[in-house]
């Protein structure tokens, strides 16, 4: 008897159901915001999980196998600099959006944007899917979420100051004490917590995910109540989507073309480009409810909208890159650890 096959969504467009559970999770503090006792509750909840978001992070990742990735410093450095300072750069430049295209609070949240951290699973997943340099991309992204942890709340801080609807020097205290302090508590409990964590990887996932939703909840119910949402008319939307087209098209091409002229062959420039190019939904979100407050709900806005666009777009180009004939170095080299692995599913937490 044949066994039916469930239909798929086209692998070029990796529309997740997490991405649908985000959605709906606005749509339900659109319907249902929370107010008064609720909304100090979920306040509590949520600043709760973003401690825990942060500890499990801090327990995740290796520091030696980081630290052995420094042996590729050029191409570490490369994203980097692409992530906290050629994006904050054209991040500054939105500025002369105002008023014309972006609100000053979009704009806010356009910059928050390019000041997050790259990516670590889906860079991973389509420098795989188009043959790269995954080892790179592993510990591109690891380092770059790592750097996050501080460059991110520092650059809030420099270049936001005056602009981020709210935002001051005094969330500082809360950056150190609910994102800093768990990540080093979960470095240092590492040894410890590690082998946990591993056996119970899809279960904790979760937990990641399910603290992301209430991190949203939270913050998008804050910007109902206090009736933020009447400055984001459909032209304002249409014009930030059409923003952030330009800023992945500039940076997509900038970190290929770029790369190539620093002289990186063809796998490095692949790892270079998707964690270069990219921003983390997972990292971002909650430093934001920090960050923004009751304006979160603003500044998160682009980064989720920016982050469903880099996937589709990118999961169409890994795609193409897979097809290029492959060069004879890499037929013959007969080397499983230092190449490209199986194509795996494309995730979104990150």
């Amino acid at each position: 008897m044949s066994r039916r096959r469930t239909p798929a969504l086209p692998s070029w467009l990796p529309v997740d159901a997490y991405i649908l559970a985000l959605i709906g999770t606005v749509v339900l503090a659109a319907l249902l915001p929370a107010r008064g006792t609720a909304a100090d509750v979920a306040g509590g909840a949520s600043t709760g999980a973003v401690a825990l978001l942060f500890f499990l992070y801090g327990a995740r990742l290796s520091t030696a196998e980081a630290l052995h990735g420094l042996k590729h410093w050029r191409l570490h450095l490369t994203v980097l600099a692409c992530t906290f300072l050629i994006f904050p750069l054209l991040g500054l430049a939105s500025g002369g959006l105002v008023p014309y295209v972006l609100t000053p609070e979009l704009q806010a949240g356009f910059l928050f944007l390019c000041l997050v951290p790259s990516t670590i699973q889906s860079s991973i997943a389509f420098t795989s899917i188009a043959r790269g340099n995954v080892p790179a991309a592993i510990c591109a992204g690891s380092f770059s979420s790592l750097a996050g942890i501080l460059l991110t709340p520092l650059l809030a801080a420099l270049l936001l100051g005056s602009t981020g609807g709210g935002f001051s020097a005094d969330p500082l205290l809360k950056i150190v004490l609910q994102l800093l302090v768990p990540f080093l508590a979960g470095q240092l409990l590492r040894r410890w917590v590690g082998g946990f964590l591993t056996r119970h990887k899809k279960v904790l996932g979760l937990v990641d995910r399910g603290s992301i939703l209430l991190v949203v909840y939270t913050a998008f119910s804050e910007g109902m109540v206090a009736g933020i949402w009447h400055q984001v008319t459909p032209a304002r939307l249409g014009g930030l989507l059409a923003a952030e087209a330009v800023l992945l098209a500039v940076m997509l091409a900038l970190t290929w073309y770029g790369a190539r002229r620093l002289g990186f062959g063809r796998e490095d420039r692949i790892a270079i480009q998707f964690a270069g190019s990219k921003k983390s939904l997972a990292a971002g979100l909650p430093m934001a409810s920090v960050l923004f407050g009751a304006h979160a709900s603003l500044a998160v806005l682009p980064l989720m909208l920016f982050h469903q666009m880099q996937l589709m777009v990118c999961a169409v180009i890994a795609k193409r890159r897979s097809r290029d004939p492959e060069p004879d170095s890499v037929r013959n080299r007969g080397d499983a650890g230092s190449g490209p692995v199986s194509d795996p599913a494309v995730t979104v937490t990150s």
